[in-house]
């Protein structure tokens, strides 16, 4: 059997992380959303999301990727939520059997409002 390899990045909210004033938060979180954007942008990124419902709330979002873990770790250390301590990444390979997941280009929202505003 033949298998496709992915990157993944796992985007954590670490126990240690800074509080921030909500005004100081949702910059950063905007300043996050436009880098994940940008990664789209460029054909980085195949799907990213946030996690909701989850049983460990710490785990924050999920992004694949179509370039190599070591390019992950050095993109997403340049995050702004990353560079601000209020995330940090785990990067790991993914496979499934080849064709097993199939990808869309669909653009990211680049802030918190462009998110909040759907269609």
């Amino acid at each position: 059997m033949r298998f496709d390899q992915h990157t993944v990045v796992l985007l954590v909210r670490p126990a240690d992380a800074p509080d921030l004033p909500l005004d100081a938060a949702d910059r950063l979180q905007d300043a996050h959303l436009a880098h994940q954007a940008g990664l789209v942008e460029q054909g980085l990124v195949l799907a990213a999301g946030p996690f909701v419902d989850t049983d460990d709330d710490r785990l924050r979002g999920f992004v694949v990727l179509s370039i190599s873990p070591q390019d992950a770790r050095e993109l997403y250390h340049n995050d702004p939520a990353v560079r601000a301590g209020q995330l940090v990444v785990q990067v790991m390979s993914w496979m499934v059997p080849e064709g097993n997941v199939r990808f869309e280009s669909v653009p990211m929202p680049r802030s918190m409002l462009e998110a909040a505003a759907g269609d």
